[in-house]
């Protein structure tokens, strides 16, 4: 399953080292897949956007990426894998591509969390199981422990972290447990937000989505293709994306002593200075890059130089499935300096991919230095 799928999945349910090889000149990215089945034959007039699969026309060298060049921690991904097999599968594919670890986002508590937790226990030290929060009550007075008590139970059946809970902007969201018009920064949330910090729990929080989603859906938008089918901008009463990141660093400053991550470099993607700004306010944030690799991989020498600035702070993620070809994209967007290749599968944008040909020691940082430090930080 991939994160195209997934997505539309979750939807429906209620949840929105070795070396490189490089093919000769004069092979594209392109050369070894097969056309995407048309419908039917259509003229230039009626082509429509959502169709449009382009092929590079630049005979420039391609990168093939089997391995990550070193061990990596995954810190974003949710429990996909519905079976056994489903899951021995995954371990056989994380072995392959260079997985050591991977964090199940359950966004789930009570029974729910549980069987989850239950399923993936064959592998332990493969996979790290976090919780959700239960916004049972939201709405009443008294809010508050009892939420904070489900807390307490999951960490004592294994969770070890929080996550993800989303806020794109209408309030907060964990699973199937809504809390609509209460965002992070809210008075109500201390409790929880305090107890996580107390108990070592990092909480990893989805603040908006992609610019675009907020933006007209005219011909000036850059992301139509995505933005269309994600729409947020026709949502009344809907906080904005910068809106969203202002109530983020409120509550940041609000809980020094628990740790968040901000997941999809707070979806910041278009606006990586910003990001570094609130990176470097708030000691006690990390940013994962899951799942805006094609967000980012059009702008390859700007946002090489922010991994560069901010490498100690930055997390790997997928949060897109666990087929091996969605893992080795990635690879090839940090670690390789391809140029203009597109990729129809994993993502579903219009435009071109760049590799930012990561120095090796800014690649260990975010595959594992830096998970390895949050991860053991919590335990002391």
């Amino acid at each position: 399953m991939n994160r195209r799928s997934f997505l539309r999945w979750a939807n429906l349910a209620g949840l929105t080292a070795g070396l490189p090889s490089v093919r000769a000149f004069g092979s594209t990215a392109d050369d070894s897949k097969p056309a995407s089945p048309a419908k039917k034959t259509a003229s230039p007039e009626t082509i429509l956007l959502k169709d449009y699969r382009p092929n590079s026309i630049y005979k420039i060298p391609v990168t093939e990426i089997p391995r990550a060049k070193f061990p990596i921690i995954d810190m974003h991904s949710h429990p996909y894998a519905k079976t056994a097999s489903e899951i021995d599968a995954w371990v056989k594919t994380m072995d392959e591509v260079g997985v050591q670890k991977t964090i199940i986002l359950t966004m789930t508590t009570g029974a729910e969390f549980d069987e989850i937790s239950r399923k993936y226990s064959k592998h332990p030290e493969r996979f790290e199981m976090w919780c959700g929060f239960d916004f049972s009550g939201y709405d009443k007075p008294g809010f508050g422990p009892a939420a904070v008590k489900e807390l307490e139970r999951c960490r004592q059946a294994g969770a070890r972290g929080i996550g993800e809970i989303h806020d794109k902007g209408k309030g907060l969201r964990s699973g199937k447990s809504n809390a609509p018009g209460m965002h992070p920064d809210d008075p109500r949330m201390d409790s929880l937000f305090d107890k996580a910090g107390e108990l070592g729990m990092p909480v990893s929080l989805h603040v908006a989505d992609p610019i675009w989603m907020y933006q007209k859906m005219d011909i000036h938008n850059d992301g139509l293709m995505n933005a269309y089918e994600w729409r947020l901008d026709d949502q009344p009463g809907i906080v904005g994306l910068s809106g969203m990141v202002d109530i983020f660093e409120r509550t940041l400053a609000r809980h020094r002593n628990t740790t968040f991550i901000a997941c999809h470099f707070m979806n910041l993607d278009y606006d990586l200075a910003r990001l570094g700004e609130v990176l470097e306010r708030n000691p006690n944030l990390h940013a994962d890059i899951s799942a805006r690799y094609a967000e980012t991989g059009p702008i390859p020498r700007f946002a090489s130089q922010f991994y560069a600035k901010h490498a100690d702070r930055l997390l790997y993620g997928t949060d897109m499935g666990f087929d091996k070809a969605m893992y080795q994209v990635t690879f090839r967007i940090l670690e390789s300096l391809d140029e203009h290749f597109y990729e129809n599968e994993q993502f579903g944008y219009h435009w071109s991919l760049n590799g930012f040909g990561l120095s090796d020691e800014i690649l260990k940082q975010v595959y594992r230095d830096n998970a390895v430090k949050l991860l053991a930080a919590r335990r002391s």
